[in-house]
């Protein structure tokens, strides 16, 4: 294959959305609370003190949303489970009405001919299991986390043939536990350490089950790869950059892949009192295990000089002269090239699938009715030119989901930031399909961006 050429025949192309960030119906049908749900109402903790508990009212407006799906062509849509609206408590009684919703979901998807991805876990932790056992601090949650995972495997896993075990669990476990940023906002490094071993010991247990029950599908685990760049010439930026690059990409893909953390990150830990104490015999084996792909969640290169405060660096994700979208990250196409290249490079090889990429921008519905966002598929034009050419240098990819499906509630950020195909008004929950969905249809029906 050579640049410019089409992308594999089947070559899976699709969008992806997150269970929190679109469903609502957090009260309804039995769903009990989740870290999130109770952080979005802490004052100060999201934008205009925004929450889900709407969202894109996805919950009551399935067959609409995939009837759309499927009138832009897409050929798979991955999706999370809110691992509260099956295990209300996190585990103990079942919650069926909760795990039907997915099953008519899924169900609806392959009415269409739309592949299901499904995702275990992408942030949104029952609020009884950080109480209880202080949630990924604690080893218990993985425990709990393989016991949900074979109650959605058992329900699902004859029609679901694609599988991630957990979202960007950098995220999980830094910003919830270090940063305080996300749910559960805590400002614990030590503890955030700890969470990030229990979300892979999680991960390794529910790729053991996946297993046991010989479903015919595939498993693997997203990760937030950020490429990470010295801010200068200098040795201390370069020293800066290769920790920074350890703290969010290499403490994840070394365990994974190498069956070990970084020496140098641990290091890094330590010397700020964090000791990774918490791990037991035969779980850098467990985590290692063989999986079926990884999902590659690419949004951004992040910038790195030396500094005295914090883990020692400052960082910083865009020049002053860089175009940006409207979360400030940088449009940097060459970020997600070095960053295929450096998987080719330092890992063995395995499928790939970029599971989100996107931008955010402040997109309106013009006079004529329609959402005219030319800058968005300029930017899903260039990062998919990157694609054919790692295809062609020898990545194996195997599908490409964009970030999103829909305008939704972005954590943090609120409702400001919209980075869908479809644009939602949240006030009436219309679906306006913008120019970029338009655009990405041509693309599916042409299988790559050629000419387009």
């Amino acid at each position: 294959m050579v640049p410019g050429m089409p992308f594999p025949p089947d070559f899976l192309w699709g969008a992806a959305t997150s269970a929190y960030q679109i469903e609502g119906a957090v009260d309804e049908d039995g769903r009990g609370e989740s870290i999130w749900d109770r952080f979005s109402r802490t004052p100060g903790a999201t934008e205009d003190g925004a929450t889900g508990d709407v969202a894109c009212d996805h919950y009551h407006r399935v067959r609409e949303d995939v009837a759309l799906m499927a009138g832009i062509g897409l050929r798979a849509y991955r999706f999370s489970i809110a691992w509260p609206r099956v295990y209300p408590e996190g585990n103990g009684a079942l919650n069926q009405r909760g795990l039907d919703f997915y099953s008519r979901l899924v169900d609806e998807l392959l009415e269409h001919d739309i592949t299901p991805m499904a995702t275990l876990y992408h942030w949104d932790l029952p609020q009884a299991l950080e109480d209880r056992v202080g949630g990924w601090g604690s080893r218990e949650t993985a425990e709990r986390f393989a016991d949900y995972a074979a109650t959605v495997f058992g329900a699902l896993g004859d029609r679901v043939p694609i599988w991630a075990t957990l979202n960007e669990p950098w995220v999980a476990a830094f910003i919830g536990y270090y940063t305080g940023r996300h749910a559960p906002g805590q400002q614990d490094l030590a503890k955030a350490v700890r969470a990030s071993h229990h979300l892979l010991v999680a991960h390794a247990r529910a790729v053991e089950v996946y297993r046991s029950l010989a479903l015919p599908g595939r498993i693997g685990v997203v990760l937030d790869l950020q490429t990470a760049s010295p801010d200068g010439d200098s040795d201390e930026d370069r020293r800066a950059a290769r920790l920074g690059d350890g703290y969010t990409n290499r403490w994840f893909l070394d365990p994974l892949f190498r069956g070990h953390y970084p020496a140098d990150v641990l290091d890094l830990f330590r010397g700020h009192g964090a000791e990774l104490d918490v791990v037991e015999p035969g779980d850098l084996a467990a985590i290692n295990a063989p999986i079926d792909f990884l999902g590659m969640n690419f949004y951004m290169r992040r910038l790195f000089s030396p500094s005295t405060e914090g883990l020692g660096w400052n960082e910083r994700l865009a020049r002053d002269d860089d175009e940006t979208t409207e979360m400030g990250w940088a449009i940097d196409p060459s970020a997600l090239a070095e960053q295929l290249a450096r998987l080719r490079a330092e890992y063995p090889p395995i499928p790939l699938y970029i599971t989100e990429n996107g931008m955010a921008q402040a997109d309106t519905v013009s006079a004529d009715g329609a959402v005219h966002d030319p800058r968005r598929i300029d930017y899903l034009r260039a990062h998919l030119a990157v694609l054919e050419a790692a295809i062609a240098a020898g990545t194996d990819l195997r599908g490409y989901m964009t970030w999103s499906w829909m305008d939704n509630f972005e954590w943090g950020f609120g409702f400001r930031p919209r980075f869908g195909l479809v644009h939602v008004d949240f006030a009436t929950q219309k679906r306006t399909p913008k120019d970029s969905a338009r655009w990405y249809a041509e693309v599916i029906r042409a299988n790559g961006p050629a000419g387009l």
